[in-house]
């Protein structure tokens, strides 16, 4: 027996056959920490590296029942969340979450395949606003998902409509704007209090960049380390695993989150 145990991270994910986003990306993101990755699954899809053809959410029963199973037999430390799938599984993580209030929740609001093809509703768009933000630790928009989350056009009236939903942090990405270096910035309770990184911006295109980042961060949250730190790292570890992604199709490059430090 291991007498240090890996601090333990629930995911509540899709699954992706490619391996690409989703559960398989949690997996590896928080597995590279050295954190163990438990998971409810919220949907099945068909999709390849191009984009998702079907999206099958599934029984919020069923879903509920899987993240009990984590929740009341281990020491779950943090929560990441992806792919939600419809507001009827929204509303079952945000009753979820107001029962188990002191666990930190990240959240990566999937909105859209990187392919363009739609992953959300309007009703699932208004749980997110009103259900589950207001139990969120940290919400990882890209620069539209936050456009469309705040129903605004400009990024700090966006910011600033987020936070007043009630979740504590925003980091808003930046890899959808024009421009040659990707800005990402974090709000700390307020548009007033934030912090920015500039990277590089790679030239390709990458299935499951935001799945990576979250769980990356939700693993380092979980390691206890403070949250200006655990989003840097991350950003940090992410930006290498897209760095040295893999193109096995003429898709979307896949991370490469288990890559070796030079």
């Amino acid at each position: 027996m291991n007498s240090t145990k890996p601090p333990v991270v629930l995911c509540f994910s899709g699954h992706d056959p490619t391996g690409g986003a989703g559960i398989h990306a949690d997996v590896e993101a928080i597995a590279a920490a050295g954190c163990h990755t438990t998971s409810a699954i919220t949907c099945n899809t068909i999709q390849n590296t191009h984009d998702v053809q079907q999206l099958l959410p599934l029984a919020p029963e069923l879903f509920r029942q899987q993240a009990l199973a984590v929740l009341e037999d281990l020491p779950v430390a943090t929560i990441k969340i992806g792919l939600i799938g419809d507001a009827k599984i929204c509303r079952e993580i945000a009753a979820l979450l107001q029962a188990y209030p002191r666990i930190p929740v990240i959240l990566d609001p999937v909105l859209a395949a990187g392919g363009g093809s739609e992953l959300s509703s309007s009703e699932l768009l208004e749980s997110i606003r009103h259900d589950l933000l207001p139990h969120i630790q940290l919400v990882t928009p890209n620069s539209l998902e936050a456009r469309r989350i705040a129903d605004r056009d400009d990024l700090p009236g966006s910011a600033q409509e987020i936070l007043s939903l009630g979740c504590a942090n925003l980091l808003i990405t930046g890899t959808h704007e024009e421009s040659d270096l990707v800005t990402n910035t974090l709000y700390q309770g307020s548009v007033d209090n934030r912090l920015s990184w500039e990277w590089p911006r790679l030239p390709d295109s990458y299935h499951g960049s935001g799945c990576t980042l979250a769980a990356a961060i939700a693993a380092r949250v979980a390691l206890g380390l403070p949250l200006p730190e655990a989003v840097a790292q991350a950003q940090e570890y992410t930006w290498q695993s897209l760095q040295q992604a893999n193109r096995f199709s003429d898709g979307q490059a896949i991370p490469d989150r288990m890559f070796k430090s030079s």
